[in-house]
């Protein structure tokens, strides 16, 4: 029974083996975990009016989430390149499942905290073994393709941020974390079922417009390269201002005194502003993804990050000096994840060309750690923020994105073109 759940193909079964069907499936399962990240703001505030603890002390559990989620996904990543995506994303549906049914449940603290470990790793083996996936799949364009896939965990809130947030008002977050974690967990495990190994398409290459290597580094030899280290620096500086504003949209929003103005929808009704900004939030997090992985396929890594770094920049300075402004509150808070998601595909693909494809998993596991240090700026920024004052938390942040634009631009890029060029002739 086991040699079957871990085969990877099958030949009564020949669609699976199209790869844009292999791309479909991991979207989707990444839009499965969206919520155990983008998801939890909504959560804070009743947890707090419960029982109290403050939500410096609640966002812990975000921390936690975050930490775990990104710094197993390099053995998880070392799983699905030596074993297949089938089981390591199967068991990530279960984790998933089951941590926030531990959310419903919890009544301390601590409670709080072990499920987030235990939802930390599911969502960690979904992530890693999705991108992986598709670096694997897609040689050719690796920007579009984990753009896509990270598009799936950027934008699968969006649909259900709404549905969630009237079900914590219908019927409380304990229903709300139960039903949501166990419907998403049974997605999660009957996709499993339907993944196979990547097989590459015969004579497919890894795109001429990027620059390559044609060695395959393994994680240990990557970490190892000083420009492995570069990269993971500025994957820390811009991640950690979108971590902030993930984790803290509800809080800085009721602190704005506007989170809960009635905004009109397309759709005749109204919902309150927050969870309006949170669906386009969430939608711009999704649609950056793609369309910046696709265009650095063709104008480069870090010419893309030069652009998307420095907006990100803008837009933070957008919410510092016009935030309390409801208009202005909806336009800039989108542009924030706008200009911030893009880093979930051109990291993947910046590491793949850097580093090879054969441990791609892995590999870019060991980057995605990188989310998890910024992580650790989060509840930093709930204590700087003390009183309502973002200002300095913001300020700080958009510095950060800038400068990171410009290291890329003239740092990174001729390193890793040096690195590159060095490492083909040694090929040759």
């Amino acid at each position: 029974m086991m040699d079957r759940f871990l085969a990877t193909s099958s030949p009564h079964q020949p669609a699976l083996h199209n790869r844009w069907m292999q791309l479909l499936f991991g979207v989707i399962c990444m839009a499965m975990i969206a919520n155990l990240q983008y998801g939890w703001t909504l959560f804070v505030n009743p947890i707090d009016n419960k029982y109290h603890w403050g939500k410096a002390a609640i966002q812990v559990s975000f921390t936690i989430f975050v930490l775990v989620e990104t710094w197993l996904v390099p053995v998880e990543g070392w799983l699905v390149d030596r074993f297949g995506p089938r089981p390591v994303i199967a068991a990530g549906g279960v984790l998933a499942a089951i941590g926030w049914v531990m959310n419903a449940h919890g009544n301390s603290l601590t409670a709080f905290y072990v499920a987030a470990v235990v939802s930390g790793i599911g969502a960690g083996c979904v992530y890693g073994t999705a991108v992986g996936n598709a670096l694997k799949w897609f040689p050719d364009k690796r920007g579009l393709a984990a753009g896509l896939t990270a598009a799936g965990f950027g934008a699968g809130a969006a649909i259900t941020v709404i549905p969630i947030a009237n079900m914590i008002q219908r019927s409380g977050y304990e229903h709300t974390f139960q039903f949501f974690g166990i419907a998403q967990g049974v997605v999660i495990f009957v996709l499993a079922l339907l993944l196979v190994r990547p097989r590459p398409p015969q004579g497919t290459v890894a795109s001429r417009r990027v620059a390559s290597v044609k060695q395959d580094f393994t994680t240990s030899e990557m970490i190892k390269t000083p420009v492995f280290w570069v990269i993971y620096a500025l994957f820390v500086a811009v991640a950690a201002g979108g971590l902030m504003a993930t984790a803290q949209m509800k809080p800085i929003a009721a602190d704005y005194g506007i989170a809960k103005l009635p905004i009109s929808t397309l759709f005749g009704g109204t919902l309150p502003l927050l969870t309006v900004v949170l669906s386009l939030d969430s939608l711009c997090n999704g649609f950056t993804r793609p369309i910046t992985g696709f265009i650095s396929d063709f104008i480069g890594r870090e010419n893309t990050m030069f652009v998307v770094f420095v907006g990100e920049g803008l837009a933070l300075l957008g919410l510092l000096n016009f935030g309390h402004e409801p208009v202005m509150f909806m336009i800039f808070a989108p542009m924030v994840f706008l200009f911030w998601g893009e880093i979930f595909s051109i990291f993947p693909a910046t590491c793949a060309d850097t580093f090879g494809i054969q441990n791609a998993a892995g590999n870019a596991g060991a980057l995605y750690t990188a989310k998890g240090t910024a992580a650790l700026i989060v509840p930093i920024a709930s204590l700087l923020s003390q009183g309502g004052n973002w200002n300095r938390v913001f300020l700080v942040s958009a510095i950060i994105a800038i400068g990171a634009g410009f290291a890329a631009k003239f740092i990174l890029a001729p390193m890793r073109s040096h690195f590159i060029d060095q490492t083909n002739q040694h090929q040759d």
